[in-house]
């Protein structure tokens, strides 16, 4: 193993190459990244880096020159194509490895016919951030589209700012497709306790002309305008340079439990675009988190080093979301739960923490701002708690 090629410059890209050199890797690594700017951790940008509490700089991934580690950066280049021995770049040059790390994630998914307007915007560079910042600091309201985590952190900055917001949310309710509809309407009911204005379960159907600002026509016949705005749908992968492979990149990439892409001998995938074998079930989620990101990097560093892999990607998915003060913190995997049940309600969000079952056994748990008690029901989790231990010690924390 002498040459190592990691497209992608966020965070698995770049936890990938630190972890290599730390695993005493000492052949040649190049890292592309389609962002002329130094790696940057993206989760700052819906919230400290928008409402400008943060500058820039402090959200770096790697403090000091990365090329300090004697690597080859290659900023603002784009991927445009590969095959199993090559990447090929956009200034026409090319990359041979003997190993190649995908880690290029997502984009974010726009509305059919979704109009380029200086003021209607997406959210995930950085540039994305500061067009966003741009228009909200000429605003008195935003639209939010989308009542996903993404749109809700921007709702929560932009009403701390002092903007009227307005979220509009195509399904019944928000977070339908990740919390279920009890959670989600309590997410709903966070955000109208501090102002917004969310409507659910009518579509946008059309962005129309506007003498200023934005303006969208719903389904119901109504209007709804603001100053700016933002679409937060979601995600697809950022496959479309990687055909040469010959792998099914329509679910991202699939990896067995060590990140090496299925099909392939030598390309691996973390972050994002990687959709690694669960050894516990089997099946291979693609997990957009923060905290899985960094665990896959460690793995294939390990491998890619030659070394005794000692550890695993957690198979206990982590997430966190900070609005208005409150941090939504999430264990486990909710798609897999049958029923949800409120494990504690102190009447009010903070504090409420609830538990996703499959069958009989926690799957997942969610906690509003209850850091103690969401560390008690990780270790649960972990160990594959059935129904009953977990509301024993619902009850016994209760008479705490």
């Amino acid at each position: 193993m002498e040459q190592v090629v990691i497209v992608g410059a966020g965070l698995g890209g770049v936890r990938t190459v630190e972890l290599l050199r730390a695993e005493g890797f000492s052949g040649r690594i190049t890292i592309v990244g389609d962002e002329p700017h130094e790696p940057y951790d993206r989760p700052p940008l819906s919230k400290q880096i928008l409402a400008g509490t943060w500058s820039e700089q402090r959200a770096l991934l790697h403090r000091g020159d990365l090329a300090a580690l004697d690597i080859s950066v290659l900023l603002g280049r784009s991927a445009i194509g590969v095959d199993r021995a090559a990447v090929y770049l956009d200034d026409g040059s090319q990359l041979p490895y003997d190993a190649l790390v995908v880690a290029t994630g997502v984009r974010p998914r726009r509305l059919p016919d979704q109009p380029d307007h200086r003021d209607l915007h997406v959210l995930r560079t950085l540039e994305d951030c500061r067009g966003l910042r741009d228009s909200m600091s000429r605003a008195r309201s935003l639209l939010v589209v989308g009542a996903g985590f993404i749109g809700a952190e921007v709702a929560a900055t932009a009403r701390m700012a002092g903007l009227e917001v307005t979220m509009l949310e195509a399904l019944p309710f928000p977070f339908a497709r990740v919390l279920g509809e009890q959670m989600g309407q309590v997410c709903a009911q966070l955000q109208t306790e501090h102002g917004v204005t969310v409507r659910c379960g009518v579509p946008l159907v059309s962005f129309v002309d506007s003498d200023s600002g934005i303006a969208a026509r719903l389904a119901d016949g109504s209007t709804v305008r603001a100053d700016c705005g933002i679409v937060g749908i979601g995600t697809v992968i950022d496959d479309g340079w990687l055909a040469g492979l010959d792998v099914p990149t329509s679910g991202g990439l699939l990896c067995d439990t060590t990140g090496l892409v299925e099909g392939t001998s030598n390309v691996y995938a973390v972050g994002d675009i990687a959709a690694w074998r669960d050894p516990a079930i089997g099946d291979r989620p693609r997990i957009e988190h923060w905290t899985s990101a960094t665990e896959q990097a460690a793995v294939v560093a390990q491998r890619l080093a030659g070394k005794p892999i000692t550890q695993q990607a957690d198979t206990v998915p982590y997430f966190w979301s900070d609005q208005y003060g409150l941090t939504l913190q999430l264990f486990g995997r909710c798609d897999l739960a049958t029923s949800v049940e409120v494990l504690h309600d102190p009447g009010t969000i903070k504090g409420t923490v609830a538990g996703y079952f499959a069958s009989d056994n926690l799957v997942a748990v969610l906690a509003f701002h209850a850091p103690r008690l969401l560390n008690r029901y990780r270790r649960m989790l972990a160990a594959g708690a059935s129904r009953h231990e977990v509301w024993s010690t619902a009850a016994e924390l209760a008479c705490r």
